[in-house]
Order: C-alpha cells, then sequence, then structure tokens
C-alpha cells in the first residue's frame, strides 16, 4: 500500500556504521524478488528513498535487508513494525512488538500491538498489562482506557470496567467517547438503567458530535438498538430520527430502522470484549481521519482488523483510506472482504467499480457497475457510478442515455436527485446539444439551490456562449462566494472576465485561481492569456512556460507551445482552441463523475441547501463547536454542514475550529 504522509518513526541518527558504502536505488520490488543491496547504510536508505516515495512494500523489504546486517537495530525495527502493522500483516509485526516492549519512544504502538493480540486470545490480564504505558499522550490514553475497561468485561468484572472508565480523566473531548462504551460496556455486564443514563448522555453530547460525527452516529445506532431489544419501539425509532436529521442517507441506520419497524430481532452494535476494543480503535480512527493524518489511521483501523477481520465498519474505513491514498486495489481488496449481509455492500459493490475504473480497468468497471445496476434500478447512486465511468471514456451518449433511464425512474424529483439532472445536462452539454443540456442544469438548481458546482457549470457556459451574460456572471460569482478557496471556481470566474474582454478583471480573478492551485496547468495557462490581453507579455511567457513544466494532456500542451512561439491573435479574432457560437468549453476544474459516491466516503452526507446572501461574521468564542454555533445563530444544529460549505479553511472538518477565529454564517433561517 502507498503512503501519502510522513514517515514512520524513526531516531534521529541510525548507527555509526550507517555512512559511506554503496546503495541501491528504491525501486519496486517484489516480495520474493532479492534485494540486491550490500551494506547497511545502503539498505537503509534505500528503505528511506521508497518510504518517500510512498512504495511502502519495497519499504519493507529493504529494511528486512538492514536488519541482516544489523539484527538488533531498534529504529530498523521501529520502521518495520510499523510498516507491517499499516498493510494489515499484523502477525508477522508481533515479534518487532515484542522486541521493542520496553522502548517508550514506540511501546505505543509495540504493548498496543500485543495487547490486541492477548484480546483477540482472551486472555485479559496480559492485555491489561500491556496496555500500560510509561509514556502517554492524551490520545494514547483514552485509547488504552477504553480497551482496558473492555478487558475487565472480558475478564468477567463488567462493573470494574464501568468504574474504571468513571475514574478515566481527560480533555473535554473525552466525554463522547467515555460515555459510549460506558453505556456498551453496562449492557453487556446487565446493568440496563446505568446504560440507559449513558446513551442519553452521549446523544445529548451535540458539540461532541460535530468533531466526532462517526462516533455519535454509532452511539445512536447503538442507542436504538438497546431500546429496541428493551421493547421500545418507538424510542427506538425516535433516536433513529435524531440520526437521520444529523446525516441523512446512512445506509446502517435505514437498515436497522428496516429491522425495528418489522420487529425482527435487533443484535448489539458490539456483542463483547473483544469487539469493544475494536470499537475504540475505530473511533478514535474515523475522528482523527482528517487532512494529513491517513497514516495513523489506517493504523488504528488494522489494529482493529486484527481484532474484527471481517468486521463492514471497519473495512469500509480501510477502503476509503486506501482511496485517499490513491491505492485503488486496494480499496477493492477491502471492499471485496465487506459481507453481502452487511448494508454496506451496495455502496461497497459500487465504490469496487469505480475503482476498477480509476485502475483504466473499463471494460470490467463497466461489466461489474450494469450488474449492480440490474440488482436494483431504482437505486440512483448506481446510475452515476455507471455514468461516471462512461464520462471518463468521454462516451457522453452512453451517459445521456443511462441518466435518461435514470430520470424515468423518479417519479418526484427532490433535492437528493440533484445529482442525476446535473449529470446529464453534462453529457448533453458536451455532446453539443445545448437544447437538452441547459434545462438539465435549471432543474438541478430547481432542485437545489445554491449548488456551486451546477451554478459554475451553467453560468460559465451561458458566459462562454455569450448569452444571459449578466445571468451567468451573477451564478459564477455566487458559486466563488460559496466556494472561495476553489481554485477551479475562481478560474470559472477570471475565465468568463476573460471570454467578455474584461481583461483587467480576469488577471485579478486568474491570479486568485493560481495562487490556490499553483500546480495546476489549465490555470497557469489562463492566467498567461490573461497577462497577454493586457500587455504583460514577459509574465505571460512565464505562465505559460510554467504551465509546460506541469505536464500538461497532449492537447494543452500542443496549444501552450504554440501561444510560446506566436503569442496570441489580436483579440478581435478567436484562437483555435475558443468555442465558436453555441459550443461551449468544459469549465475548468469539472469532473462529471458521481458526487454521492465518491474515494472519500462511502455514504453520501447530508446536503443542506446554502444561502448567497445576508452572511454575517461569527468569531468563535472558547468551548463553542460547530454545531452549537449553528444551534444558537442558526436555530438549527443540522445547519452546521452550511458552515463547512460557507468556511473552505475548515476543509470540511467541524473539529478544525478554535476560539478566535472568524466564520462566516449564512441567512439565519432557510
Amino acid at each position: 500500500m502507498r503512503l501519502r504522509t510522513g514517515r514512520w518513526i524513526v531516531a534521529a541518527g541510525l548507527v555509526a556504521s550507517a555512512v559511506s558504502g554503496a546503495w541501491a536505488a528504491a525501486v519496486p520490488i517484489g516480495e520474493d524478488e532479492p534485494v540486491r543491496v550490500n551494506t547497511l547504510s545502503g539498505a537503509y536508505l534505500a528503505a528511506r528513498i521508497a518510504e518517500s516515495d510512498n512504495d511502502l512494500s519495497a519499504a519493507i523489504a529493504y529494511y528486512r535487508r538492514a536488519l541482516a546486517f544489523d539484527p538488533d537495530n531498534r529504529t530498523v525495527q521501529q520502521s518495520l513494525l510499523l510498516g507491517l502493522i499499516s498493510q494489515g500483516r499484523f502477525d508477522e509485526a508481533l515479534p518487532f512488538a515484542e522486541k521493542l516492549k520496553d522502548t517508550p519512544e514506540v511501546e505505543r504502538f509495540s504493548r498496543l500491538a500485543l495487547g490486541v493480540d492477548a484480546i483477540r486470545q482472551g486472555r485479559y490480564d496480559d492485555a491489561e498489562y500491556w496496555l500500560k504505558l510509561s509514556l502517554e499522550s492524551d490520545l494514547d490514553r483514552l485509547i488504552t482506557g477504553l480497551m482496558t475497561a473492555w478487558t475487565r468485561l472480558g475478564d468477567g468484572k463488567g462493573e470494574e470496567g464501568i468504574a474504571f472508565l468513571d475514574s478515566l480523566s481527560g480533555p473535554e473531548w473525552y466525554d463522547l467517547f467515555v460515555a459510549y462504551h460506558r453505556a456498551l460496556i453496562a449492557e453487556r455486564a446487565g446493568d440496563a438503567a446505568t446504560a440507559r443514563a449513558a446513551f442519553a448522555t452521549a446523544a445529548d453530547n451535540l458539540s461532541a458530535a460535530g468533531a466526532a460525527p462517526e462516533t455519535f452516529l454509532r452511539a445512536l445506532e447503538a442507542q436504538a438498538g438497546f431500546l429496541a431489544r428493551a421493547g421500545e419501539r418507538d424510542a427506538a425509532l425516535a433516536v433513529l430520527d435524531k440520526a437521520e436529521s444529523f446525516a441523512t442517507g446512512r445506509l446502517t441506520i435505514q437498515a436497522l430502522r428496516a429491522r425495528i419497524e418489522d420487529g425482527r430481532a435487533v443484535a448489539p452494535l458490539v456483542p463483547d470484549a473483544r469487539a469493544g476494543a475494536a470499537e475504540a480503535l475505530l473511533n478514535l480512527a474515523t475522528a482523527l481521519n482528517r487532512s494529513g493524518g491517513e497514516s495513523f489511521v489506517r493504523l488504528y483501523l488494522h489494529y482493529a482488523a486484527a481484532l474484527l477481520p471481517q468486521s463492514d465498519a471497519i473495512l469500509i474505513q480501510l477502503a476509503g483510506i486506501a482511496e485517499q491514498q490513491g491505492d485503488a486495489e486496494g480499496a477493492i481488496s477491502f471492499y471485496e472482504k465487506i459481507p453481502t449481509s452487511s448494508p454496506l455492500k451496495r455502496v461497497a459493490e459500487l465504490q469496487l467499480g469505480l475503482n476498477l475504473a480509476d485502475l483504466k480497468r473499463h471494460d470490467e468497471a463497466i461489466a461489474h457497475l450494469k450488474a449492480a445496476l440490474a440488482r436494483d434500478e431504482s437505486d440512483m447512486r448506481a446510475y452515476l457510478s455507471l455514468g461516471g465511468v462512461y464520462a471518463s471514456q468521454e462516451n457522453y451518449r452512453a451517459a445521456a442515455d443511462l441518466y435518461e433511464r435514470a430520470v424515468v425512474r423518479i417519479a418526484e424529483p427532490d433535492r437528493a436527485d440533484w445529482n442525476i439532472f446535473y449529470q446529464r445536462g453534462i453529457a448533453y452539454e458536451r455532446l453539443k446539444e445545448w437544447d437538452r443540456a441547459e434545462p438539465n442544469f435549471r432543474k438541478a438548481l430547481e432542485l437545489y439551490p445554491d449548488q456551486p458546482q451546477v451554478m459554475n457549470y451553467l453560468g460559465y457556459s451561458w458566459v462562454d456562449m455569450n448569452i444571459n451574460l449578466d445571468e451567468g456572471l451573477e451564478l459564477i460569482q455566487r458559486a466563488v462566494d460559496l466556494r472561495p478557496s476553489d481554485g477551479y471556481i475562481v478560474d470559472s470566474l477570471g475565465w468568463a472576465f476573460y471570454r467578455l474582454g474584461r481583461y483587467d478583471d480576469a488577471v485579478r480573478e486568474l491570479e486568485r485561481a493560481v495562487g490556490l492551485m499553483p500546480a495546476d496547468p489549465i490555470l497557469n495557462d489562463h492566467l498567461g492569456d490573461a497577462y497577454w490581453r493586457v500587455g504583460r507579455k514577459l509574465e505571460a511567457g512565464f505562465q505559460w512556460n510554467h504551465a509546460l513544466a506541469l505536464d500538461p494532456e497532449p492537447e494543452l500542451k500542443a496549444e501552450v507551445e504554440k501561444k510560446l512561439a506566436e503569442g496570441l491573435p489580436p483579440p478581435g479574432e478567436r484562437a483555435k482552441d475558443e468555442p465558436q457560437a453555441g459550443e461551449t468549453a468544459l469549465p475548468p476544474g469539472t469532473v462529471p463523475l458521481p458526487e454521492g459516491v465518491d474515494g472519500n466516503r462511502s455514504e453520501a452526507g447530508p446536503q443542506v441547501e446554502t444561502v448567497s446572501a445576508g452572511h454575517g461574521i461569527h468569531t468563535v468564542l472558547p468551548g463553542q463547536s460547530l454545531w452549537s454555533i449553528a444551534a444558537d445563530l442558526l436555530g438549527d444544529g443540522n445547519r452546521y454542514i452550511e458552515l463547512l460549505e460557507l468556511n473552505p479553511g475548515l476543509r470540511g472538518d467541524p473539529g478544525r475550529i478554535v476560539p478566535g477565529q472568524q466564520l462566516r454564517l449564512p441567512s439565519p433561517a432557510n
């Protein structure tokens, strides 16, 4: 598997012997291929190069070679321990965990591995011993604390497990996790009153819900199951209503609702101590899953998978991490393991098809997604997935025909259907059938007003065709207002100004777009064009040369080379690449792929309308969460999603707010 971020824990220096000497380049190697390197320093440096190149398999092989020269080198052992666990090779990592059990710098991983191994073997006393660390951060203390409480339940001492959690002190963000696991342990220990109270405490902790939404939703799911088993059907369904208001369309919640409404038995979400320890690791991993932390998230998920290798919740998260890191093959392997009985199996099948397409295995992807669609022709996600593969091949006729079938299936379109109409509009626009494309974009906006992608596409198309100019610019500007940090949408505004001959305005916006996305060749090319039009020809040449250095597509490369050789034609003459009347250029950054099924999350989150007028500014106060701000200032905590939309600096993560930060606010009411 590939790593996007960071390197594993490595001491400042290796050993005195790791100095000069020949070393091999870290080229990709198979597990059975010999590692041709003849010195410790060569093997170590090759491993580090492979690691920095995100080739962990090669890095592990080189680290093993390094150990052949120096079997007791703890730095190399640390890297091997973490690399093996991150690849799911847990049993191979255990000998290194044993060797490093008393090394403070890595005991948070070595002793945790030994504790996980003891739990899965039912040796709970041993597990509690291994979960005692000499050096603990707040995160370590919470992980080991939750798992220790579960080991006591596993040893038949449920009351002691509850008491241990009661003694677990830490920062405020502990509260949701402690309350949730207190409820789970109490139910398993037969203490229904304590479980009921703890579930209620977790469900009422809305301030923590925004920072750890996955854990909050699993707590609600577990609470509903608890109430259903107690015969309190209506109360259980009310809890699920609360979960739906927080995140609509969650498949596990929908499946649980169906079981409760049908009167079928509901099994506990966390049935025993082994599952409880895995749940603790899963909860903390999902809470940590933010940009830049994928490597450590994956570690904790693999610890959890060592305890519950068939857990659909763990597998779906591992697949998502693999997708974030561009490892389509790894993602497919996880999706394939999700049990057929899981409510997540359907979305796993669709994601699997999209990953096949990412690997350029288009025929397999299409056959796979066609079969998935045939099993349920009412599932709009299946149409979006298959249509996205067609679009990636520029087979827009097949995509348009598919979306026509989808629309026939929609009796009464609602907000959730906006993307079907949007994608159908893109397909017809690419086919140069604007009279059929435009009504679809308008319908998408009717269903989902102020959807930035739709506004960007429709507005840009109008401006590019020199029609509806005022309305088109207004749409693009509103899209920019909602996504001010989206370089592609800002580029659309700048390019619209360029098409209208407003070159000074174009330069201003295109400079901002390139500042947001400096490594995109299209944006740099656009800025070069704008510079040329305002007479800054030296800077234009620089931008065009920079665009070439960014490895553009062949067509763009040829256009840029022509401009470097000849410049641009006079403003009154359209360049060869500019669309003619009635033909539009694809808005920069537009990717006609499904939005409801993607590589970052396997379940579509809530889609809440945002408002472009009446914005205010709020300064975050100590103790406030995104949820509490939405509840206090907008009248509904669920509108925290709007705050995420309006404040791209949060990167979609409610946990990024800090006291003193200024947030843009939507209008007070929908």
